[in-house]
């Protein structure tokens, strides 16, 4: 049976955030908005979907007309940051790429 994951330090947190640029920090929750229209909005979240399932960690996802919130924090960790969110996040970022994430024009 796994542990319970190790939170990080505040240091590291900004270590990690700082090669994820569209991440921002608010307490002990990561976000990121991403410009989306709503269609692709729902393909983006049903790949997602499938990749946080194979990797045991999912992020709470607002979906919007014209982008979607995303949150991760370590739910097993008692809502602190670890270091599979900012895999999380990082793997977030590849899909939105691949889903061409865009404002509307």
């Amino acid at each position: 049976m796994a542990g319970v994951p190790t939170p990080l330090t505040d240091e590291e947190i900004a270590e990690r955030l700082a090669v994820l640029p569209e991440w921002t920090r608010d307490g002990d929750v990561i976000h990121r908005r991403v410009d989306i229209r709503y269609h692709a909005g729902v393909a983006m979240i049903v790949h997602l979907a499938d990749r946080e399932r194979r990797i045991g960690h999912h992020a709470d996802i607002d979906l919007r007309i014209d982008h979607l919130h995303i949150a991760v924090t370590t739910h097993d960790a008692d809502y602190k940051l670890t270091e599979a969110d900012f895999d999380l996040a990082a793997r977030i970022d590849a899909i939105a790429v691949a889903h061409q994430s865009t404002p509307l024009d």
